[in-house]
């Protein structure tokens, strides 16, 4: 059997296991708080890797080892940073907003960010709230449509078109079936996934490379001095900018509501503390060897047209056949699960924060459904008709959440009082200013479009005294 061949059977097995699962994680929702919460019973294993391979997937897996065959050793400052992010959420974020949300019976991160408002301001900041969860998910699922497209592509010629339709569809219907549960479940198996081939590529690379001499030496023939830099070739100011507009990426993880969904669907704080040891390991392994994988295909393969294909480009060369087939067929797999999460959370901002079941007379769960399929929908014409590289869109989507929400969820969790007036100006502004950086990316330093957002939004939070304050009042639930 062709390596084609393989890839198809093992693609094919994978995908209906995804199905089994999400039908049994349909035997255990049967309301909002399951399908969107899991019903808060989520043990250490199942936290750990499905918020890991959540944050990661197509842009870890594409993005950053395309990064790194572009940039250089430079680009070991992102892994830090993102390391770096999932540390202070596990340590810090997590033990706090599990106790909040279960003291004060938040379901999404919107109820959190909405807590202690009233009136029309609430109202504002429930719908902005949501508009900012739906833009920015609508780009992020879109590349992770467009990472399945590249990888169908590359294993079976066919086109982008109908690897993006496959994908998705398959996508729909797991999360359609069993909400929370599906996701976080399916999520496991990928992560798992993505930690194997994190370690046998790497390795593989390293072999076919003549071991650490060689991959020094091999290095050192096809890069350019930047590409040598820890600094990509900056000095003096520039370069501590450069080392911390990568570190600062990690800054996203705060603000980012299908992670931080896992916090509150724990289980209790032995499985917290179990779930924050996996996750670090499997950051490092996954991060560093993508990282590994980009520089090792730099020295192999220098003159690649699309870095972000570098891959499967290595997979393809060093793995014989069947190997390669079972190893791409599960990581092809691994690229289109990670959409689930950011589907189920932008469900829960229309029905559940909008609360639009209230209005349409449609059940929560129907209305939930139905909002999958529409999104699904426009994320797939926006793969298809936007076309943009995978690590610039995930990475627009990533700093305008986390500088719409991030500041507030270290400051309420802090323990301080905040205005309603200025939760709404803090999102504003740093969903704002991320957007416009984005635009105006080409005349703008990485330091400033990473930082500049979340630290405008902290400021104004900061800034906006509360006069509840002065009786030293803290948020319930907040110790």
């Amino acid at each position: 059997m062709d390596k084609a061949g393989v890839v198809l059977i093992t693609l094919i097995a994978y995908k209906l296991t995804l199905i089994a699962i999400g039908l049994w994680a349909q035997r255990r929702t049967h309301d909002n708080t399951d399908f969107f919460l899991g019903g808060r019973a989520l043990g250490p294993l199942v936290a750990a890797i499905s918020y890991s391979a959540s944050a990661s997937s197509a842009w870890t897996l594409l993005g950053v080892s395309g990064a790194a065959y572009v940039l250089g050793v430079s680009v070991l400052w992102v892994a830090a940073g993102s390391i770096l992010g999932a540390a202070v959420a596990w340590l810090w974020i997590a033990p706090r907003l599990q106790y909040f949300s279960r003291a004060n019976d938040t379901i999404t991160l919107t109820d959190f960010l909405a807590h202690g408002s009233s009136g029309g301001v609430r109202r504002a900041i429930v719908l902005f709230s949501s508009l900012i969860i739906m833009v920015s998910f609508l780009f992020y699922i879109a590349s992770q449509f467009q990472g399945a497209g590249s990888a169908f592509a590359t294993s079976f010629g066919l086109s982008s078109y109908e690897s993006i339709l496959i994908g998705a569809g398959i996508i729909m219907l797991y999360t359609l079936l069993g909400g929370f549960w599906a996701v976080s479940v399916t999520d496991t198996l990928q992560g798992l996934l993505m930690a194997v081939a994190a370690v046998l590529l790497p390795l593989a690379a390293l072999v076919a490379l003549g071991g650490p001499e060689g991959f020094r030496q091999q290095l050192l023939a096809v890069s350019s001095p930047s590409q040598l830099s820890l600094t990509a070739g900056n000095t003096g100011l520039l370069a501590v900018g450069a080392v911390a507009g990568s570190l600062a990426i990690g800054m996203g993880t705060y603000g980012q509501p299908h992670l931080l969904v896992r916090f509150m669907a724990l289980r209790d704080e032995r499985a917290r503390r179990h779930a924050t040891v996996i996750s670090l390991l499997w950051y490092v392994v996954v991060f560093g060897g993508m990282c590994f994988v980009g520089l090792a295909g730099h020295a192999l393969k220098p003159q690649l047209d699309n870095p972000e294909n570098v891959f499967f480009v290595l997979t393809d060369q060093l793995f014989v056949p069947v190997l390669s087939g079972v190893l791409l067929a599960a990581v092809l797999s691994a690229i289109m699960s990670t959409a689930d999460s950011q589907l189920l959370v932008a469900a829960s901002a229309v029905v559940h924060d909008l609360g639009l079941e209230r209005h349409t007379g449609i059940g929560a769960l129907s209305l939930s459904r139905l909002t999958i399929v529409l999104l699904v929908v426009a994320a797939t014409l926006v793969a298809l008709l936007l076309p943009s590289d995978i690590f610039t869109r995930v990475l627009f989507a990533w700093i305008a959440l986390g500088s719409a929400f991030g500041p507030l969820v270290f400051v309420r969790l802090a323990r301080r009082e905040v205005a309603a007036g200025a939760v709404l100006a803090s999102m504003v502004t740093g969903f704002g200013l991320a957007v416009l950086l984005y635009l105006y990316a080409d005349v703008v330093h990485d330091l400033a479009e990473r930082l500049l957002p979340f630290a405008v939004a902290l400021l104004v939070l900061l800034l906006w005294p509360d006069p509840r304050n002065a009786h030293g009042r803290a948020p319930q639930g907040a110790g």
